[in-house]
């Protein structure tokens, strides 16, 4: 991070949708302006944005928590479902920033754990969350049929 440059995170606006497909590209995902409104606007009580916002650069950062329907195979957890912080921000503690705010939401929901997917390829990510103290616990592949 830029010398003298802080960072805070506070819940996304609409007015960081463009900041957010952005963001979301780096990840390797296209997404459109209308899908990440429509996300933007369902935003409630089991699903937040937060994103980190460094003075003279805006927003550089996004973390989306949610906290999905209990399964028959799995209890209340929080999940972060996406986590990105720009380039040349890496490794100034936004990430850690953000993983916390997710995990403090999830709290205040009565989750007692937060989860996180990350695809096999992102080795630096697995070391990053590995460095937060989230260990892995299952490997799977993921099938998908158009409908």
């Amino acid at each position: 991070m830029p010398e003298g440059a802080e960072s805070n995170v506070r819940e996304a606006l609409d007015a960081d949708a463009v900041r957010l497909r952005s963001l979301l590209r780096q990840l390797g995902y296209e997404v459109t302006a209308g899908h990440v409104d429509r996300v933007l606007a369902a935003r409630g009580a089991s699903h937040e944005i937060f994103v980190a916002v460094v003075s003279g650069a805006g927003v550089v950062g996004l973390v989306e928590a949610i906290v999905p329907a209990p399964t028959l195979a799995d209890d209340v957890r929080c999940e972060a479902t996406a986590l990105v912080v720009e380039d040349e921000f890496r490794s100034c503690g936004i990430g850690a920033a953000l993983m916390a705010r997710a995990e403090a939401w999830g709290r205040e929901r009565g989750c007692a754990r937060l989860r996180v997917r990350s695809n096999v390829v992102r080795e630096r990510a697995h070391t990053f969350y590995e460095r937060l103290g989230y260990g892995r616990v299952k490997a799977q592949h993921v099938y998908e049929k158009p409908l």
